[in-house]
């Protein structure tokens, strides 16, 4: 099997308006996945005066979330290569609007935790769903700009998150802050319902035979795979520190006033969207994708490191934390060629199903860490070990790189 994509693209010459339609429906139903992420994370402060928990066990809602969500992913990949992506797409999206009316009526620490099993149930079928409808409909010459786009919705859903619930934290109570995250979910359904059409994918007939092993488990043999598995778990691990503890650490560290705690991340995510962008032109020559992760990431842990040992004013800590996000968003398109170039023909769900549980592996464990670092007030040891994890990072893409090139000198 060889281990350049040669995903199936549309017979025919593809309209931009058929394209576009595909990549923004896509797109709408990332920026809801990536927005429940962190519905309960900009709440913490909250959450953890309403039921008298540890930030560590309101980490370990995150590591449920983020457990369940990979063992879905993984298997999820199987299901939409068998049934189509479509109403995969649809449950997943019910799950997730589920999980937010869940959240908002919770009345104990254990009914979050089960509804942060819904959750993670619903967001463990978007990449496999995404990048197959992506690949298998969007025409080749702008599966690049797909790849933006889908990096930038993603990241503002992260963004849209705090802003929207904290704002609605502050004006009204964190229950009706939830249960409006619950209420968007459903209307981005309801679009979704009514352009079904633009989303159908006909799906192949089940293999027999030698070919039927062939389109099975045999991609799980390639070792660039697994490395990219590997890269997404370091990946996962930095963003889920930025996410839930870099601004708070930030605020003890340097005094940032509350109201300015939220706008950091909001302000990040926006800032990676720009970064994506621009990196979305870097990426037109996949050769030199794992150098553009490498400056990308490497600035990043640059501005991480000025946060841990710097002396600031408060100002500069959201302009800080956009700079970190943009140079992490240059990196974001050329993190997802990483991957296609190491998916077979006919098994994009099974491969981004696997290597992107790799994201939802990563969100499980750093909570566990990072949280008791911030129960411990080791508040600079957060930022500096997230620096470390984005250098980490940036061995892991170049590994994979190493590892690719010795698969085709040997094929």
């Amino acid at each position: 099997m060889t281990t350049s994509s040669t995903l199936s693209q549309p017979a025919g010459a593809v309209s931009l308006r058929n394209d576009a339609g595909v990549i923004g429906l896509v797109g709408l139903a990332h920026l809801i996945s990536h927005f429940s992420q962190l519905l309960l994370a900009p709440l913490f402060p909250w959450l953890k005066e309403a039921f008298g928990v540890s930030y560590a066990e309101l980490g370990f809602l995150m590591t449920i979330f983020f457990v369940v969500s990979c063992a879905v992913q993984a298997l999820s990949g199987f299901v939409v290569d068998r049934f189509g992506p479509r109403p995969i797409l649809f449950g997943g999206l019910a799950l997730l609007g589920v999980a937010a009316f869940g959240y908002s009526i919770s009345t104990s620490y254990w009914m979050l935790a089960g509804f942060a099993v819904v959750g993670g149930m619903g967001n463990g079928v978007f990449h496999p769903v995404d990048y197959t409808l992506l690949n298998r409909k969007v025409s080749a010459s702008r599966l690049g700009h797909a790849y933006s786009v889908h990096g930038i919705t993603g990241s503002l859903g992260w963004a849209l998150a705090p802003a929207l619930v904290v704002g609605l934290t502050f004006a009204f109570s964190w229950r009706v802050a939830l249960a409006a995250a619950g209420a968007l979910t459903f209307a981005v359904l309801a679009v979704l319902l009514l352009n079904r059409g633009t989303l159908a994918l006909k799906v192949a007939p089940p293999a027999s035979g030698a070919a039927k092993v062939q389109g099975g488990l045999d991609f799980l043999k390639i070792p660039a795979v697994w490395m990219c598995f590997t890269f997404f778990f370091w990946f996962a691990i930095v963003l889920s520190v930025v996410q839930a503890f870099a601004p708070e650490a930030a605020r003890q560290l340097h005094g940032v006033p509350q109201s300015l705690v939220a706008m950091c991340l909001t302000i990040y995510m926006v800032c990676s969207a720009g970064g994506m962008v621009l990196g979305g032109f870097l990426a037109s020559d996949p050769s030199r994708c794992e150098r553009i992760v490498g400056a990308g990431m490497g600035l990043a842990a640059l501005v991480a490191l000025i946060l841990a040992l710097g002396s600031l004013s408060p100002w500069m800590v959201p302009v800080l934390f956009g700079v970190m996000g943009f140079a992490a968003g240059i990196a974001g398109p050329s993190r997802d060629l990483l991957v296609k170039r190491s998916t077979p023909e006919n098994a994009s769900g099974r491969v981004y199903g696997v290597v992107y549980a790799g994201l939802d592996i990563g969100q499980a464990v750093s909570p566990l860490i990072f949280g008791a670092l911030m129960d411990h007030g080791q508040y600079r040891g957060v930022l500096l070990g997230l620096a470390l994890m984005q250098g980490v990072l940036i061995a892991s893409a170049f590994n994979v790189r190493r590892v690719r090139r010795t698969a085709l000198a040997t094929a």
